[in-house]
């Protein structure tokens, strides 16, 4: 059997008594977890260097960095306060392995050990060299480096601004090198710090602030950005990522000549031009005056020489222009084309005339022969006619059908006589195929003179004239004797004239002929 685990004894702990005496045998929860901190406190030292994988790893909104430490056997809530974490140069992530100096302590309310972070470092590599790659990583995503973002140097600046410090060498450097390579130039300093605390946002707001003025300041036509040689960490300024974005929003085109040949920042990377050094950024901002003026010198000659050949080319083609005839006297060929314009004109016009005229007196032509053919007349009588024909029609089918009935019965009592009994069958069936071909063709010519008939009324009809009165014309005659009267001077004031619609006639009086 295993032995059984004691009762709890406050007098068995060992720790600092309270004023009135030995420890109570009783404690409350509040009093352990004091008497737990108060142990720690005395008992570890105040700072402690400890090696760990981050973990869990959150940032408030308040600043505070919470995490985990841990290792492969155990792990530690851990605290760093916003004002131990500002001036941090890298991000912690879950996964990296860091060095934490800071001291433990105990979190009464919810009875915790925690390790309270001072400093932080990545172990294995440095905190700026880590710094610069996160930076770099997360840049490079947003397209921060991508080269079609770069503007283009202006080849002939006029105005040259420099952000640097007033006291470096660099600032010298390029002021001497503008002077000898282009003094026609000027060039802007606007002083900043470029290394300790704050440097990269005087940096980054000397950026903004160029460009807010340029106007003001008379344009600016290039910008650059840099300083001296230094360590890693003199040039940090340049690896910020404040100065980064003011350099990418930058309107003016940038050029960063930051420390030595091997020296890389960010800076570098985002500007739309890198020099290795700040006197190679002089030198790439500006051209050589004498070789500017050699070319000058050529192209102005080129330009005199060709302006020579185009006065030359020009002659010529003046000269032959002014031997054509039509340039000398150009309003003539105007004057002919409107005596032409004026002939065509007439002849249009005299055209349309003749034929209005002509399509006029056709149409009285018709008209007076739709008058005096009077289609509903003609159309009746032939309806008439029609009627006549098929009455005739059928009273000659009837007498030749009582004909052939007779000669049939003659027939018959001829045969029934002799008895010729096939032929009679024989006869009988001719007799009444002939029959049906006389009835099919009676039929057929019925048809044949219906069809005539009606294609006779349907081509009165096309050309009857109360087809024109449908579409609106009408006809006016002589009330005395249905007279068409086609001109006003045909009429006389008090005269009773009837007017023909399509609807129907109405009767009017002439009051004024005019």
């Amino acid at each position: 059997m295993t032995a059984e685990r004691p009762i709890f004894d406050p007098d068995r702990m060992t720790g600092r008594k309270g004023e009135a005496g030995a420890l109570p045998r009783v404690l409350t929860v509040s009093q352990l977890n004091a008497l737990i901190k108060q142990t720690l406190e005395d008992n570890l030292p105040g700072t402690i260097h400890l090696v760990g994988e981050i973990s869990n790893f959150t940032r408030a909104t308040s600043g505070h960095l919470y995490m985990t430490l841990k290792d492969k056997q155990s792990e530690l809530r851990a605290v760093m306060w916003r004002s131990s974490a500002a001036p941090l140069k890298f991000k912690p992530a879950d996964g990296l392995e860091v060095v934490a100096t800071g001291n433990v302590d105990f979190y009464e309310p919810r009875g915790q050990c925690q390790f309270y972070i001072r400093k932080l470092e990545p172990r294995g590599v440095g905190a700026l060299e880590l710094a610069f790659r996160q930076l770099h990583d997360r840049l490079a995503r947003e397209g921060l480096f991508d080269p079609a973002h770069q503007k283009r140097i202006p080849p002939y600046p006029r105005r040259i601004a420099v952000v640097t410090s007033p006291t470096g060498a660099a600032i010298r450097d390029i002021i001497k090198t503008v002077r000898r390579r282009f003094p026609c130039a000027s060039v802007l300093l606007h002083p900043v710090r470029v290394q300790g605390e704050g440097a990269a946002a005087e940096i980054a707001e000397a950026i903004r602030r160029l460009n807010a003025q340029a106007g003001a300041l008379g344009g600016i036509d290039v910008m650059i950005v840099g300083r001296g040689g230094g360590s890693l960490e003199d040039l940090w300024a340049f690896n910020e990522e404040a100065v980064a974005r003011a350099v990418y929003a930058s309107r003016i085109p940038i050029i960063s000549g930051v420390g030595h040949e091997i020296d890389v920042t960010i800076c570098d990377l985002v500007a739309d031009l890198r020099a290795p050094t700040p006197t190679a950024a002089a030198e790439l901002a500006v051209p050589v005056l004498d070789d500017v003026l050699a070319a000058l010198t050529t192209h102005a000659g080129r330009l005199h020489r060709a302006a020579r050949h185009r006065l030359d080319l020009a002659r010529s083609r003046t000269d032959a222009l002014a031997r054509c005839e039509w340039l000398r006297d150009p309003l003539s060929r105007l004057h002919r084309a409107d005596q032409r314009l004026d002939e065509v004109q007439s002849r249009l016009q005299l055209g349309w005339s003749q034929t209005l005229g002509r399509v006029r007196r056709r149409l009285h032509r018709v008209e007076v022969m739709l008058a005096w053919i009077q289609p509903l007349t003609f159309v009746q009588h032939q309806r008439a006619r029609l009627a006549d024909a098929v009455h005739r029609l059928r009273w000659a089918m009837g007498q030749r059908a009582r004909r052939s009935e007779r000669l049939i019965e003659r027939f018959r009592r001829a045969l029934v006589a002799v008895a010729p009994q096939a032929r009679l069958r024989s006869e009988e069936q001719s007799l009444q195929r002939l029959s049906r071909d006389l009835a099919r063709a009676a039929g057929q010519r019925a048809r044949s003179a219906k069809h005539t008939v009606a294609a006779f009324e349907a081509r009165l009809e096309a050309t009857s004239y109360r087809r024109t009165l449908a579409r609106g014309f009408t006809i006016t005659r002589s009330a005395a004797d249905r007279y068409i009267i086609r001109r006003a001077a045909e009429v006389h004031p008090e005269q009773n004239i009837v007017t023909e619609t399509a609807e129907g006639e109405f009767t009017s009086r002439v009051h004024d002929p005019e």
